[in-house]
């Protein structure tokens, strides 16, 4: 006597997919909302002219009005600048430094900054502003 087995249909149940696509279609919505980058309240000066730059990696050197220095958003002195402004040298010399500074910070503070730059020879430097359009 012949047993004969039976067919297992494998069969995947469509029903939930649905569900999948959407909670992953949520999970991807809401990953893409966060801001990584770190900023400081700054008040912008002002420009009648300004060059866009377009470099993928940037350097960001806030300073505030009382001349406080952020390097990327995380809280700096001049020494920390200077160690990062010759590690970035070695490592990435087309990198560009954007100094983001309020417009009621002393000059002194700035020029400061610019003398680190001077002193190592960093010249792929730009000022952010406000455009006045």
């Amino acid at each position: 006597m012949r047993i004969r087995r039976k067919k297992k249909r494998f069969f995947i149940p469509l029903n939930s997919m649905s569900d999948v696509a959407f909670l992953l279609l949520i999970f991807i919505m809401l990953v893409a909302l966060i801001n990584y980058r770190k900023e400081v309240k700054i008040e912008y000066p002002e420009a009648k002219t300004a060059l866009r730059t377009t470099a993928e990696k940037n350097l960001e050197i806030w300073v505030d009005r009382e001349g406080e220095i952020y390097l990327d958003g995380d809280p700096g002195n001049h020494i920390a600048l200077e160690s990062k402004i010759s590690e970035l040298y070695r490592t990435a010399p087309d990198t560009r430094v954007h100094i983001i500074a309020d417009k009621n910070t002393p000059y002194e503070k700035i020029n400061s900054i610019l003398e680190i730059f001077q002193l190592l020879q960093y010249r792929v430097v730009s000022f952010v502003v406000k455009n006045d359009e």
